[in-house]
């Protein structure tokens, strides 16, 4: 079993000491190492010695994706390209791409991380794990393989693609966990069920992660496929998928704290919240070589329970996401995330998790429609109860953003499927 107890059982005095001393080490390495951060740090004043524990991290400046972007491609590396051993980067969809360098050291402690995680989905050794996230340049699909393999599982590498020959390996192959996104996971779902094998899968659990999903989503997939779904957390910035993941009580987000040092800030005022306040996730990489980071604002937004959990580990504990502050629509003065409307569908029932909102400008006035996939047996039901069912959707909705929607009701499976990340909104007010 990949549980490291001498890590995930700390006492807090002795993870507290840890980090504070991986911390300064980090703080040292930086100045010297990456100008960015030096010129930084020498503009607040600061030396590396003023940094002498946790205790001292507010004294330290943010890291920001755009200073990523500002020194593309390498700039922010802090050892030589030599020893760099491999090289990952976002898409760049909204500016340059993120690059992210990963010495030896550094591909193993990410491995041994995701290992971390899938034993908390109770996987090991015994199970063969089939790997659906994308391989390439996104993180995801290499680094859930390395983590399988550390582990000693094995790996199915079916990353994305053909999901009626997806499924075909599942039970040809015995397969027992799945790593994949929740959407696409749901997608494999329907088309098991399409397929007529679902009394022929051996699936245990599944690890999801690389989008936000809600309980509600978690309970449908484990509904449908008789499992446990676990969620897991990383950013390719920060090292990529297994950065945190819940165990079986489901009750946050264990973080690998002996690796990633977490803070949680207020939006506006960027000052430290106590645990159980919502605000920004900052993570400090505390032994990362290539490309480390201090107090890297993730954008994601969530709280932090340093509380021991049942399963016996100490490592503190962030809550599911409740959203990002770049997925957030601000529609006629009123914060709105996908995830809200998400919960919102799955309670009511009825409606699928698949869901598409479109955002207008009309007369210099926002509008936002929400199309929603329904079960089919509704579209066998009189006019008269689909617009009922319109009606009680949109008042759902209403009651959970605080703003009126336009509901329109579409069918099953017309909705596009996605089998990375799955395309929540469209915004035609930036095509203005």
């Amino acid at each position: 079993m990949i549980w490291n107890e001498a890590k995930e059982c700390m006492s807090r005095d002795e993870m507290t000491n840890l980090q504070g001393a991986r911390l300064s080490k980090l703080v040292d390495r930086v100045y010297h190492n990456v100008e960015y951060y030096r010129k930084k740090m020498q503009a607040e004043g600061l030396e590396p010695g003023d940094i002498k524990g946790i205790e001292d991290l507010d004294k330290l400046p943010f890291t920001t994706k755009d200073d990523l972007r500002d020194t593309y491609p390498f700039g922010m590396f802090a050892v030589d390209n030599s020893q760099i051993t491999r090289i990952h980067a976002s898409s760049g969809t909204t500016g340059k791409a993120t690059v992210v360098g990963y010495t030896r050291k550094d591909i193993d402690v990410w491995s041994e991380c995701v290992a971390r995680c899938i034993t908390m989905a109770g996987l090991g050794k015994e199970d063969t794990i089939q790997v659906a996230y994308g391989y390439g340049l996104f993180t995801g699909g290499l680094g859930a393989h390395y983590g399988a393999e550390e582990m000693g599982a094995t790996v199915v590498p079916m990353s994305t693609g053909n999901t009626k020959k997806l499924v075909t390996m599942m039970v040809d192959f015995g397969v027992t966990g799945i790593m994949c996104t929740p959407s696409y996971l749901l997608h494999i779902a329907e088309t098991i069920e399409e397929m007529g094998v679902r009394d022929q899968i051996k699936l245990k659990a599944s690890i999801n992660g690389a989008e936000p999903w809600t309980d509600g989503m978690r309970a449908q997939i484990e509904h449908q496929l008789g499992i446990h779904a676990h969620d897991i957390y990383g950013l390719s910035e920060i090292m990529g998928p297994g950065v945190a993941t819940d165990c079986q009580f489901h009750r946050g987000l264990h973080i690998h704290e002996d690796h990633f040092l977490p803070e949680i800030v207020d939006q506006k005022t960027l000052k430290p919240l106590r645990d159980g306040m919502e605000g920004e996730l900052v993570i400090s990489t505390l032994t990362k070589e290539g490309l480390p980071l201090i107090r890297y604002r993730t954008k994601d937004l969530t709280s932090i329970n340093h509380e021991v959990c049942e399963c016996g580990r100490t490592t503190a504990r962030i809550a599911r996401f409740t959203g990002r502050t770049d997925d957030m629509l601000i529609i006629r003065g009123v914060n709105v995330f996908p995830s809200q409307i998400e919960s919102a569908l799955l309670e009511m029932g009825g409606t699928t998790p698949h869901y598409l909102l479109i955002v207008d400008r009309i007369n210099n006035l926002d509008t936002l429609e929400v199309q929603v996939e329904v079960e089919e047996r509704f579209f066998s039901d009189e006019i008269r109860e689909l617009e009922n069912l319109t009606g009680k959707i949109a008042h759902v909705i209403q009651n959970a953003i605080g703003l009126a929607v336009k509901v329109k009701l579409v069918e099953p499976k017309s909705i596009e499927r996605s089998m990375g990340k799955t395309k929540h909104v469209i915004d035609n007010r930036k095509l203005i």
